[in-house]
């Protein structure tokens, strides 16, 4: 009884323009009593009218054959997609990662260096990842393409729980960081890359990714805990976790010079993001990311080494962009 009344005041009120070619005012509306929700249903149904219109309009029908099987994504908060183009002009593909973010790796840094362990976090550090070395050398045996990619599974942890707990810190003592949180995210993000780019080499099966989530599971929340008890022990590990990656690598380079493994062409996104030339191969590949591990290398052993002095990281700049 009352939405017929309500019904018909409206179409006494309103009616002659809504049914004229004239347009509704809002003004007019509000001065005709019509209760707040119906007019804001009233224009929630006028603006998807609207924007499904819009939509219409940008998608140029079915008979524009320029955006055949292309559909754009449109946001109600105007949030639109960046197209992003190379030097050269060709249209950037990859979302993941910007051409800003490319960079050259340096080949000439030094592989042998080695931290002599001396104290006992240090030592318990060092046996720690030779412990995990050797369940790893019995599953994987010579695959090197499957051990790279299951390695950085693990590797890409480190950074991303260290510069999430310096971030912490950062907040809860109301100071800067000295831009530790940046290069520890970097790294984590570095070691994701060379993730995605394994994965263009080896396909993994059903049971290492199992294998991937329980390690992953486990090592995530132990070097979680590692780091809030004594960060100094837990950049050290990783420091050696890089040596061990280090000498992972080689003995892959080694297996594609004798021909044990096949050297195929690198994968288009290793191209991009380490500025590879076209004709680049999976041994330019292994090389430039073992220069990066050789980087790792030294920025943990470095903050290892920040901590072992009883200063803060936030007291000796932050190795950003190094690589």
């Amino acid at each position: 009884m009352m939405m017929s009344r309500f019904g018909a005041k409206v179409m006494v009120t309103a009616g002659p323009r809504l049914f004229s070619s004239s347009t509704v005012s809002p003004n007019h509306l509000l001065n005709s009593r019509v209760p707040a929700r119906e007019f804001s249903k009233m224009t929630f149904e006028k603006k998807k009218t609207e924007d499904n219109q819009s939509e219409k309009g940008s998608s140029g029908g079915k008979g524009d054959q320029g955006n055949k099987g292309e559909q754009l994504i449109v946001s109600y908060w105007g949030v639109k997609p960046m197209k992003i183009t190379k030097d050269d002009g060709t249209e950037w593909k990859w979302s993941c990662f910007r051409p800003w973010e490319t960079y050259k790796a340096d080949l000439t840094i030094d592989l042998k260096k080695h931290h002599v362990p001396s104290t006992l976090p240090d030592k318990l550090a060092y046996w720690t990842v030779k412990s995990l070395r050797w369940p790893t050398d019995l599953f994987f045996q010579r695959r090197y393409g499957c051990r790279a990619m299951m390695l950085e599974t693990v590797a890409a942890v480190p950074g991303m729980v260290g510069g999430m707990l310096v971030h912490c810190k950062s907040l809860r003592r109301f100071e800067q960081s000295g831009g530790w949180i940046k290069a520890l995210l970097e790294e984590a993000e570095n070691e994701r890359m060379h993730l995605m780019t394994f994965m263009e080499v080896a396909k993994p099966n059903w049971y290492e990714r199992a294998l991937v989530i329980a390690v992953q599971g486990v090592f995530f929340n132990a070097y979680f805990l590692g780091y809030i008890i004594s960060p100094k022990f837990a950049h050290r590990m990783v420091g050696y976790l890089e040596e061990e990656a280090i000498h992972s690598y080689t003995e892959f380079l080694k297996e594609l010079d004798n021909g044990n493994i096949e050297n195929v062409p690198a994968p288009a996104i290793a191209i991009d993001y380490w500025r590879l030339p076209a004709d680049a191969t999976l041994r330019d590949v292994v090389m430039v990311v073992r220069a990066d591990e050789a980087h790792h290398r030294d920025v943990n052993h470095y903050a290892s080494d920040i901590h072992y002095q009883g200063r803060e990281l936030k007291e000796a700049p932050a190795p950003i962009g190094y690589h």
